[in-house]
């Protein structure tokens, strides 16, 4: 194994080469940008694709007050001397990124935006000083600069930093903008999204409505906000989105590159377990891996060679999008999830211009969402199962990997847990004290019909779902524990009055029957007389204790009581 110079947590291009740290080679996206005439290039990629790390390239790239030959040097479009010549440092760069504009209230996120205005200003303070510069801009930029402007002026800083720029350079500037729809994602999450918008709306569209002193700019995001809320009057306006074949290998690692840098880890025995958990996104006809999980999970084998593929990619606030799916009131994705957490395929309608306040209104746009966030990735026809065929006006969608896989059955999980512990288990309750297994083979057959499997109903399912009807209601529950001579599935104890609960739990498979269950049941009843659970709580002093074989097969179970 060889210690690769790896750039984890480094988004900035100029670091990342001045470190030395091992590249992937993407700079021929320059041209490829430059190939199409446009006034706006919105280019839209789940996070954690390597967004900021393209945007601060290409600003490196362009930027006139920047030398970067040695910076490029030996990379792809280094390669294209004329036309490097042509835009190479050539022209203003206006760069900014608002991933940052977060938070609770709308005055906490305002206040970040006003720092960011703020920090781009210091970044060209030179303007104050040209005289080519109106003196009326310069009182506004130093408002802004000092984060006092108006709401009018924060509205126009973008217009009035790029009218300053081509007054003093005499050349039209290029517009970068990074992560655009990131405050009014977190609008839409904390409640404040028609404030957010009002102030985007005007802060972003003036920019590139006819608008002499912009020469193009390039947006990124997640979303592809509706053209009529952000980008109404956008001339030569152009959008790429995933499903786009246009950039397909221009964010995100291809296989090639992922075996490149493993080769130069002399890590190549990695491969099918990365590819696994890490790949499976398709961005136009291509899958792609998802950068940040590959550079990470790299990182850690470097440290641990025995190290098992993590899930890098979570963030509690974004995955927090299939919590709401699963709790919306109007909306029942069970089975549909269940279909996709075994692996499956599911078609549904997607459409790709949203707005944040509607994204979550509707189940089809719930799928829109997932799918455009990463969560889902489309199906080719040639790739669909069996016997399944394509459904006009809908996408073929499936979760990418096991990454991803393992987001939604953690939350899914989460959801069924919160969801037991907030019902009424009064009644459950008595039936397993009254020794009632009639009745709770009724009551728990409810519950499996009216929750969303994230085990593939494997006996573990079951066990974390007995488990669960528990906690969290002052009994002592211990899973797997010593009892006897042998170790019981789950045991309840009530020490204030002095009764206990075994409960072994049996899977009769995929394909089992009612004998299937009847069978399942009697050797848990069984193997409880056999290890003597039992026997060990009444010698703790217990004077009732219930003994239970639990068989589960999909949503059906059978419960009975040790006679």
């Amino acid at each position: 194994m060889v210690k690769v110079n790896l750039p984890y947590g480094i988004d900035l291009f100029e670091q990342v080469r001045s470190r030395n740290c091992y590249y992937v080679d993407k700079t021929d996206f320059i041209r490829e940008l430059l190939n199409e005439e446009f006034t706006v290039n919105l280019i839209t990629r789940p996070r954690r694709f390597g967004k900021t790390l393209t945007m601060s390239m290409l600003a490196e790239f362009f930027d006139i007050r920047k030398d970067s030959r040695q910076m490029f040097e030996g990379l792809e479009i280094a390669k294209y001397t004329d036309f490097c010549a042509e835009w190479m440092n050539q022209w203003p760069v206006l760069f900014l990124t608002l991933k940052d504009v977060d938070g609770d209230s709308f005055e906490d996120a305002y206040g970040l935006l006003q720092y960011t205005i703020s920090v781009l200003c210091i970044e060209h303070s030179y303007l104050t000083d040209s005289d080519k510069v109106d003196s009326a801009d310069k009182e506004r930029f130093i408002r802004l600069k000092s984060e006092n402007g108006t709401v009018s002026d924060v509205k126009g800083a973008l217009l009035t930093l790029l009218r300053m720029m081509k007054a003093h350079y005499g050349r039209e500037v290029i517009l970068l903008v990074d992560e655009y729809d990131v405050p009014l994602a977190k609008a839409s999450d904390n409640g404040y999204y028609e404030k957010m918008l009002n102030i985007i709306k005007k802060f972003l569209g003036m920019t590139w409505k006819s608008n002499p002193n912009l020469k193009f700019a390039v947006v990124t995001g997640c979303l592809r906000i509706a053209k009529e809320s952000i980008f109404t009057g956008a001339n030569n306006f152009i959008s790429d989105s995933i499903s786009s074949k246009k950039y397909q290998d221009c964010f995100g690692f291809s296989e090639p590159e992922v075996i490149a840098l493993l080769d130069a880890a002399e890590l190549q025995d990695a491969l099918l377990e990365m590819k696994k958990w890490y790949d499976g996104y398709l961005f136009g006809s291509k899958e792609i891996y998802c950068p940040w999980d590959v550079i990470n999970h790299v990182r850690a084998l470097m440290t641990d060679p025995d190290a098992k593929p993590g899930n890098y990619w979570i963030d509690t606030s974004h995955n927090n999008i299939i919590r709401r799916f699963i709790d919306h009131p109007q909306i029942n994705v069970n089975e549909k999830f269940e279909t996709l957490l075994g692996g499956g395929v599911i078609q549904e309608p997607v459409r790709e211009d949203l707005t944040y306040d509607i994204a979550h209104s509707t189940e089809d746009n719930l799928w829109s969402i997932l799918y455009l966030t990463g969560y889902l990735t489309q199906v080719p026809q040639e790739k669909l199962p069996e016997g399944m065929q394509p459904e006009d006006g809908k996408m073929a969608l499936r979760i990418p990997n096991e990454e991803v896989k393992s987001v939604f059955g953690s939350t899914v999980k989460k959801w069924f847990e919160e969801k037991i512990a907030a019902q009424d288990r009064t009644a459950l309750f008595e039936a397993w004290w009254d020794g009632d297994a009639e009745k709770l083979t009724q009551e728990i057959t409810d519950i499996l019909f009216d929750t969303i499997s994230y085990f593939d109903y494997k006996e573990d399912y079951y066990h974390a779902m007995v488990t669960g009807m528990f906690l969290g209601a002052g009994y002592a529950v211990k899973s797997n524990s010593e009892a006897g001579t042998g170790r019981a599935d789950v045991i309840i104890k009530e020490q204030r009055r002095r009764r206990a609960l075994v409960i072994e739990v049996k899977w009769s498979g995929k394909k089992g029957n009612g004998d299937s269950l009847e069978k399942e049941c009697a050797d848990a009843l069984q193997q409880i007389e056999k290890e003597q659970y039992k026997k060990n709580l009444e010698l703790e002093g217990y004077k009732t204790v219930l003994c239970y074989g639990a068989a589960f097969r999909g949503k059906t179970c059978l419960i009975k009581l040790v006679g």
